[in-house]
Order: C-alpha cells, then sequence, then structure tokens
C-alpha cells in the first residue's frame, strides 16, 4: 500500500465537502480554485503544518487520513517555495471523499 496522506481542514468545511462528494479547499482561506491544487503532507510534516497555519484558528479542526491509491487527480511532490529543500504532495484536483479513510477532531 501506498503512505497515507494527511489534510488538515476546518471541520465545517470538511462537512459541506461530504455532503457533495468533493472537498476543494486548498488550505486555511484558499481554494483549489485560488491555488490550483490540494496541499497534502505525510504523517511527518502535518503537525508542522498545523502549529505554522493553523495555530490561531478558533474553529474546529479535522486531520483527514488520505488514501492515495483511492485519489481521482494526480499528486506532485514539489518544494513549497524555491528555497526550500522539503517536498509536499500537492493534489491537483478535488479531493474525493472516498480517499478519506478517516477524519479525526484535532483540537478545538
Amino acid at each position: 500500500m501506498t503512505d497515507l496522506l494527511f489534510h488538515v481542514a476546518d471541520a465545517t468545511e470538511w462537512e459541506a465537502a461530504r455532503a457533495v462528494g468533493r472537498y476543494e479547499r486548498s488550505t486555511r482561506g484558499l481554494s483549489l480554485a485560488d491555488v490550483g491544487f490540494v496541499h497534502l503532507s505525510t504523517a511527518e510534516q502535518w503537525p508542522g503544518v498545523l502549529e505554522r497555519f493553523y495555530d490561531d484558528h478558533d474553529g474546529e479542526l479535522v486531520l483527514l487520513t488520505v488514501d492515495p491509491s483511492r485519489l481521482s487527480a494526480p499528486v506532485r511532490w514539489e518544494a513549497p517555495h524555491p528555497e526550500s529543500d522539503e517536498l509536499f504532495p500537492h493534489l491537483y484536483g478535488p479531493l474525493d471523499v472516498a480517499a478519506v479513510t478517516a477524519a479525526g477532531p484535532l483540537r478545538s
């Protein structure tokens, strides 16, 4: 099996996505249409994403666990900026709700 991927999501946005079968948020405050891809992380990366980008988030957050073999859009591993050596998985299309194997609460 391919290693699982992760995405930190606002719980309200995730619930809305479940109703339509696809999640189209790239990251906090930005849509797939705004950015062109959905930000994903590895098991080692998501805690840093949570700390850097959601530390001041007031709402409920969930950690989406994604099975890459269930995705209908391609994943590309890319650096977040030219000076970075770390690669992050970017999903170039909507995140299929069926690809999410778990959605667990993080912190409020």
